[in-house]
């Protein structure tokens, strides 16, 4: 299938490069490592993101290169989606990528759904950053510190700093050798975990009171709303990562994170638009509770979207939680 892809991308003329909505490091690493690889070869390239990117990866090389809104589809003969277990994942604009006449999927999601005409899909890679280094080598374009910044963030993040469960020996070996083309771990692990804004810091303590524990302590809930959005000055995208709090309180196996969307009204008065993260301490596959509500992701870290109301997705979600937590009623 490499060489089937190769062969696609080397004769294409004018190539799309997607990544799923909210992104992640993996996904935005792997979206600019991509496009500048590809730009190597003489590609017209587009890179799209339907959300805003977090403030903590626009520090990345070409980051500003990544477009919010598509136009003029028709003239794209290929289009690469990163970092997704399914087309959906790319936001309101799949429809309209589904028309382009050639789609590359390159992903490591277990939930991959093999959309697409291609599917370049390991479930045993740490990161889809380190896939799409494996491809760029495979391709034989010679790697900068831009590409190289941009994988090794990818794996560090994606990993949880080499700490989660998909960290294997190719995560070590490959960010050594993007520090061997330059890349600068410290300058990386400052931009993405050293550096919050205030009104960040007043969101988070918005969340830390949101949270709530079950009875029996193995799951907790936090929430972010719009309305704290706006009270904090912030943006969605300064929600990330703010999951982990809730996910490293003691016993506690799982942890969501109901994020409400803008534009978030439902079809029905008191129905919205959330976006649920779950993190697992690796007891639980989450991708199973995610798949349930048409979501997916990994067994440690997985997500959906939904239209609810608040109360009636917590009680819900903890429904679905009782196989793994015994009684998970809240407190």
């Amino acid at each position: 299938m490499m060489k089937k892809i190769i062969q696609q991308l080397t004769s294409s003329n004018r190539v799309l490069l997607a990544s799923h909505v909210n992104p992640d490091g993996d996904a935005i690493g792997a979206l600019l490592a991509t496009g500048i690889g590809l730009e190597k070869l003489g590609c017209e390239v587009v890179l799209y993101n339907e959300s805003a990117i977090p403030a903590v990866y626009r520090f990345l090389p070409s980051v500003d290169n990544i477009q919010k809104q598509l136009t003029d589809l028709e003239r794209f003969d290929t289009a690469v989606i990163l970092d997704c277990g399914d087309l959906s994942r790319v936001g309101s604009a799949a429809d309209s990528i589904a028309t382009i006449p050639v789609i590359i999927n390159i992903d490591h999601h277990t939930t991959n759904t093999r959309f697409g005409q291609y599917h370049l899909v390991d479930v045993d890679a740490c990161a889809t950053s380190e896939i799409v280094y494996r491809l760029i080598q495979a391709m034989g374009i010679e790697m900068d510190t831009a590409m190289a910044t941009a994988i090794y963030t990818g794996i560090l993040t994606d990993t949880g700093s080499f700490r989660f469960s998909n960290t294997n020996q190719a995560a070590f070996s490959t960010c050594e050798a993007m520090v061997a083309m330059g890349v600068k771990p410290s300058t990386v692990a400052q931009h993405v975990y050293g550096t919050y804004s205030l009104g960040r810091i007043k969101l988070l303590n918005l969340a830390l009171d949101s949270i709530e524990i079950s009875n029996n302590g193995h799951f907790s809930i936090m929430t972010v709303t719009r309305e704290m959005l706006a009270d904090t000055g912030t943006q969605p995208e300064d929600a990330d990562g703010l999951i982990n709090y809730a996910r490293r309180i003691q016993d506690v196996k799982v942890a969501a994170l109901i994020h409400e969307l803008e534009n978030g009204n439902g079809p029905s008065d008191g129905r919205k638009r959330f976006h649920v993260s779950l993190r697992s301490d690796g007891s639980v596959d989450v991708s199973r509770i995610a798949s349930d509500f048409g979501g997916g992701g990994h067994a440690g870290a997985a997500g959906f979207s939904v239209v609810s109301s608040l109360t009636e997705l917590k009680r819900t979600i903890y429904s679905l939680s009782d196989g793994f937590c015994g009684t998970c009623h809240l407190n």
